[in-house]
């Protein structure tokens, strides 16, 4: 049956668009038309997955793909780093797994097999951890050991703090926009005229006041901001269902999912730089988030990346994974140096341009009142403020850390052995201000994650930062 998840995974882009022309189109039958050139990739999808093979040699795995062309791969078990076993609901009913195998620094896979039986699949996996990661002569493979596991109470915590209904929201209007540019543009918009209107109609039968009609604004925006908290809560649901990170040896292993199942293997070696984050509602529920980055991970969200080792769990619980899969650390015993406390005005300098653009803009629309849009300026200062307290590094034999944020926190972190590169930057402002920013920079770092920096440093201890990093990196050996 490997031709019908073939087919469906061809499919999947051109259901909606085919569902929404069917239903939403003009009723011109040429519209179908293009379906032939999707019969045509599908048949020869399937055409060039019925062609692939591999096999197991001593130290290696072979794949063998493609008829006209052909191509024969070996990839050294050594230099598989990330195993991802992946189920959707029509796996698990047939008792079978997709499997990506991949290697560092390399955006696709060295391999993929989409279709395997779940036990040949487990298999596969326990294979390259034994051959990739041997343990020493003598010596037996350690047995698993759970470090985490999430009840489904936690579970729930974590769709609450999180963001995940909206966007999910955000990221459906985007692919409706791309998909059906004319059908996105005019009847999202239609919808919520015709919603306002109904609703504006049934609020003027009550001959409210201007404080009545405040007071169902925040109603309105309160049982939206619920709706969106019970989606984010069953999107966790269905991600993070019976999560669990285990240590296999020198490889850590984190399985989760409702529905479908993900499954990712990674060695612990891989792990190239730390995140431990917290927001407002994570300390109000006494929890942290921790994530690390991974040789080959990127910025990819589709669950085959072990990117995060406790997607929420209480601050002891965090604190001892790091002090378990990084000893030696001491992250609680670090000395942090903050920055000058004249480097506020900097955070707050951003916030102004905005503020006068947004007031200018409202003159037209309401007069002398746009000038309460300048009300924002004192709290920007004071958040400004409150930022620039908790900005600050520290710098021991083995890691080096920076923590920033005040509204929503964080605390990043690498060994010294893992950086690959160092920079100094000098924007026109620093240089009018005698300051730099220095970044520090390791494999696998994803942009949509908070940077390992120091800004706002002053240049002479910028340029002795950067000169005492670049001796340790010149002494030591780059753990890949």
């Amino acid at each position: 049956m490997s031709w019908l998840f073939v087919l469906i995974q061809q499919l999947k882009q051109f259901v909606v668009p085919l569902i929404a022309l069917l239903v939403f189109g003009r009723g011109d039958r040429n519209e179908l038309w293009s379906l032939i050139g999707v019969g045509v990739l599908v048949a020869v999808s399937i055409w060039r997955y019925l062609t692939y093979r591999y096999g197991i040699g001593a130290n290696h795995l072979v794949v063998r793909s493609g008829l006209f062309n052909r191509s024969l791969r070996e990839i050294p078990f050594v230099r598989i780093q990330n195993v991802a076993v992946h189920q959707t609901v029509l796996h698990r009913l047939f008792g079978v797994a997709e499997v990506r195998l991949e290697s560092a620094g390399s955006k696709e896979p060295e391999a993929q097999m989409r279709v395997l039986k779940l036990a040949d699949a487990l298999a596969l996996e326990a294979l390259v951890r034994r051959r990739g990661d041997a343990p020493a002569p003598g010596q037996a493979e350690a047995p698993a050991e759970v470090l985490l596991r999430l009840p489904p109470a936690e579970v729930l915590r974590l769709g609450l703090v999180s963001d995940g209904g909206l966007v999910l929201i955000g990221a459906g209007f985007a692919a409706l926009s791309q998909a059906m540019p004319d059908f996105s543009a005019k009847v999202p918009g239609r919808l919520m005229r015709e919603a306002a209107r109904w609703l504006f109609g049934r609020v003027e039968s009550y001959h409210l006041d201007a404080l009545g009609y405040v007071g169902v604004a925040l109603m309105l925006a309160l049982a939206l901001a619920i709706a969106l908290k019970l989606l984010s809560m069953a999107l966790a649901v269905l991600r993070y269902y019976g999560f669990e990170l285990s240590e296999h040896g020198r490889r850590l292993t984190a399985e989760r999912g409702l529905l479908g199942r993900w499954r990712t293997t990674v060695p612990r070696r891989r792990i190239q730089a730390w995140t431990l984050e917290e927001g407002l509602l994570h300390r109000l529920l006494a929890r942290r988030r921790l994530a690390v980055d991974t040789v080959g991970a990127g910025d990819q969200d589709d669950g085959r990346a072990l990117k995060e080792l406790a997607p929420i769990a209480s601050a002891p619980a965090c604190d001892a994974l790091i002090e378990r899969l990084l000893p030696g650390a001491r992250l609680e015993q670090l000395q942090w140096r903050p920055l000058p406390d004249a480097a506020w005005w900097r955070l707050f300098l951003p916030d102004v341009p905005w503020v006068a653009l947004a007031a200018f803009a409202l003159y037209w629309q309401i007069g002398a009142l746009s000038a309460l849009a300048l009300a924002w300026l004192p709290w920007a200062a004071f958040k400004a403020q409150r930022r620039a307290r908790r900005i600050g590094y520290a710098l021991d034999s083995q890691l080096v850390a920076v923590r920033e944020g005040w509204w929503r926190r964080y605390w990043r972190f690498a060994e010294l052995d893992k950086l690959q590169a160092l920079q100094i930057t000098r924007s026109p402002l620093d240089r009018r201000c005698g300051t730099a920013t220095l970044w520090l920079d390791t494999a696998g770092g994803g942009a949509l994650g908070p940077p390992l920096r120091i800004r706002f440093l002053p240049e002479d201890e910028a340029r002795r930062l950067y000169a005492a990093l670049a001796a340790v990196l010149a002494r030591r050996p780059l753990r890949w």
